[in-house]
């Protein structure tokens, strides 16, 4: 594996890759407060089995630009950052694979450009808003934000306790992973604060996409956690709704399997790739 910087219409992105010159493409969007370390480690093993395999920091997070100003954050831009890195890497048609918020960005690319998509994995994400989410603990959380900076919501995401992703897979990990609560409050102190504010606001509120998602005509795999209660029974329903999609409820896993079940995770992701 290789990090490196593009530079995608004056913007500069932190990305990490194998496999280059592959025939086969893959492309991989992190979540919300993520960062490409979610799956650089997997990326090795994606260019062992044919794969040119790319995940980038989106736009605030980790390593990438952060922009100044809560305009340049929304769901929108970052579907055009991803349409930026795949002409920047010469890419005519791809694998998308998005988590979380990453996916909710690959639903709308697969929308509005499904001719350049040869797959489609989303994995724990939603077609709306995510389902128990605290509205108003969210709105606390980006006046805390634009007061103090994602170091005060850290300490106050600490002292509010568990949420909705802290799932008993997720409090096992960190039982057994020393080093995992550590890179997870990382990647939240590395966020850009307009883009917390900007995109926690908009997740929120944004449009419910199943019946667009119902015409699409590409093949599919969706992937959530048995734990992973927040977008479990969405998941289900984009199952449900894309053609061509199969399905995968990975046991004893929360909203990070590819952490906390890595072997059932890589056989599923392997295996819709293989197939292809």
């Amino acid at each position: 594996m290789e990090t490196r910087q593009l530079d995608v219409g004056g913007l500069q992105l932190a990305v990490a890759e194998a496999g280059a010159g592959a025939p086969n493409h893959l492309l991989v969007l992190h979540g919300f407060g993520g960062a490409k370390e979610d799956f650089s480690e997997w990326l090795d093993a994606f260019a062992a089995a044919g794969w040119h395999a790319v995940a980038f920091d989106q736009r605030g997070h980790g390593q990438s630009a952060h922009p100044r100003g809560e305009e340049h954050y929304s769901l929108q831009l970052l579907t055009d950052d991803v349409r930026a890195v795949a002409d920047h890497l010469g890419w005519d048609r791809f694998v998308l694979f998005g988590h979380s918020m990453g996916g909710m960005v690959a639903q709308l690319f697969a929308i509005q450009s499904p001719q350049r998509l040869v797959g489609l994995i989303l994995m724990g994400t939603s077609h709306k808003r995510p389902d128990g989410i605290d509205a108003e603990l969210v709105s606390l959380g980006r006046e805390v934000v634009r007061a103090g900076g994602t170091e005060a919501l850290l300490k106050a995401q600490k002292d509010f306790g568990p949420g909705p992703l802290d799932t008993q897979a997720h409090r096992r990990l960190i039982a057994t992973r020393p080093d995992y609560e550590e890179f997870c409050d990382n990647k939240t102190l590395a966020a850009s604060d307009d883009m917390w504010v900007a995109l926690s606001a908009e997740i929120l509120s944004q449009p419910d996409r199943l019946q667009a998602l119902e015409k699409l005509s590409v093949p599919a795999l969706v992937i959530v956690g048995a734990f992973d209660e927040t977008f479990l029974q969405q998941c289900g329903e984009l199952a449900g709704a894309i053609p061509d999609a199969d399905f995968a409820v990975i046991s004893l896993a929360g909203h990070c399997p590819q952490f906390e079940r890595p072997d059932d995770w890589w056989a599923v992701v392997s295996e819709f790739l293989s197939g292809l």
